[in-house]
């Protein structure tokens, strides 16, 4: 990547998952909106152009890019429907979690899958008692002969009760961090069982159900990594996960922004179009500014993440909460200049708004943002 300018097998990139949402999934995202559908149809489009596994190494199916080229994706995906990216962004963090700390046997087993999305994952973190403090989770697995003993309940999970393989973070060891660990489990999985799809605000195209494990018996194949590092391998996978929500809130915002450009310049008030007032002018110029900015830091995140800097997670804190306030603000704008009609769920609008609202709640409520930033600056 040059400075200033994305090189030209990036734009190739971006391009092709732009026109992919433009034909496959803004057409319908209203509708899928509207009967909670899930269009897992149309996700294995997705991975049938390298989308279901776009940083896992090629020998298993996988497409081989960079963190960069996964924000780019994401965002243009979004344009066409937040919800539908947001998820197939948390099935490739799933996924990612496997290639990188798994083993060879794991990564065969279930890498080709997931790439094609025949199988689709789900990232097993949060609880009904564990959300920001992830440390203090309690599900447990107790080790019997070569399986693992599963019992508690995860919440919020995406794509809960549709996905194939729960990546689950279970508490094996002495409390906080280090008693973690992290296993795959199937479904299917006697003792696995899930809750009622959730009544959200948004995100309505993708299932959202508490999964629960009863007496789960797991073989200890399928755990990822040593005992105790399964904390570390979560969060991981929450700095790209953070960067992914982050580009889908830019996605969606630059969607709203668009469609607010197009409205102003076909509706008229006291004798002219409404783009020719200068007060509505100066909103749209803060809009699209605020989005250039917010672009120009994630990115810059997704390129130190890819390097590996030392202070890649902190970046990626900065990314995501600056990316998500910002999205959010700018489709909340939008509703706005759109008046009436913004509330109309036929515009596009009001959906675009309800989506949005939760990236700064989930990877990491903007509060935990602040603090990883804050660990950054002040050392003790």
């Amino acid at each position: 990547m040059t400075l200033f300018a994305l090189p030209e097998d990036q734009i190739a990139v971006r391009d092709m998952a732009r026109d992919f949402a433009a034909e496959r999934i803004a057409p319908h995202a209203l509708d899928w909106d509207a009967r909670k559908h899930f269009p897992v149809d149309v996700l294995r489009e997705a991975a049938s152009l390298g989308m279901g596994g776009i940083t896992l190494r090629e020998e298993h199916g996988g497409s081989g890019l960079t963190r960069l080229d996964a924000a780019l994706i994401f965002e243009a995906l979004a344009t066409g429907c937040p919800t539908v990216s947001a998820y197939l962004s948390i099935h490739n963090m799933a996924a990612g979690m496997i290639d990188r700390f798994g083993s060879e046997d794991q990564r065969g087993r279930w890498l080709p899958g997931l790439c094609r999305m025949d199988l689709l994952a789900a990232y097993c973190l949060t609880e009904p008692g564990a959300g920001s403090d992830a440390a203090s989770l309690r599900t447990s697995a107790r080790r019997n002969g070569d399986a693992y003993v599963l019992n508690g309940t995860k919440q919020f999970i995406s794509g809960a009760g549709a996905a194939d393989l729960y990546v689950t973070m279970v508490r094996t060891g002495e409390p906080g961090p280090r008693g973690i660990s992290t296993l795959v489990v199937p479904a299917g999985t006697p003792g696995l069982s899930f809750g009622e799809n959730e009544r959200k605000m948004g995100w309505n195209a993708q299932p959202t159900r508490q999964v629960v494990f009863e007496e789960c018996r797991v073989p200890a194949a399928n755990r990822l990594g040593q005992e105790g590092i399964g904390f570390r391998i979560a969060m991981a996978g929450l700095d790209g996960g953070r960067l992914n929500i982050g580009a889908c809130s830019l996605g969606g915002a630059q969607s709203a922004l668009d469609r607010t450009l197009a409205y102003l310049a076909e509706r008229r008030a006291f004798g002219q179009r409404l783009d020719a007032f200068q007060a509505l002018q100066f909103r749209l110029a803060d809009m699209a500014t605020e989005l250039e900015a917010a672009r120009v830091m994630l990115y810059a995140a997704a390129a130190s993440l890819d390097r590996g800097d030392p202070d890649a997670t902190q970046r990626s804190a900065m990314a995501k909460r600056f990316a998500t306030d910002t999205g959010f603000r700018v489709a909340n704008e939008a509703l706005q200049l759109h008046g009436g009609y913004g509330y109309l769920s036929e515009y596009g609008i009001e959906k675009i708004v309800r989506d949005l609202r939760v990236h700064q709640i989930l990877e990491g409520t903007n509060e935990i943002m602040r603090l990883i930033v804050a660990r950054g600056l002040v050392r003790p």
